[in-house]
């Protein structure tokens, strides 16, 4: 879990996450919508999947990126447990 937090602590990560929320996308079609480079943005891709929020898979020459539902419904029960029991 503490890979999780250390990759949504940072705002890019977090970014990246919201993207990959609307569809799958490729390495370059991130680098897109940022002004920082190509590296940086592996680096940020490869914390999260590490982190098991992204998964990646290979078509041909291209890698697409997913976001790891499973992995944020998982973190969303965790935060849950913090929530006031009702009276």
């Amino acid at each position: 879990m503490n890979s999780v937090f250390k990759a949504l602590n940072d705002p890019t990560r977090r970014e990246i996450l919201q993207l990959l929320q609307e569809r799958d996308m490729t390495a370059g079609e991130i680098v897109e919508q940022f002004n920082i480079s190509g590296p940086s943005i592996s680096h940020h891709l490869d914390l999260l999947k590490q982190a098991n929020l992204v998964t990646s898979e290979k078509e041909g020459q291209y890698v697409y990126y997913s976001l790891n539902t499973t992995v944020v419904d998982e973190i969303l029960k965790w935060f849950m447990q913090f929530k006031p029991k009702k009276k």
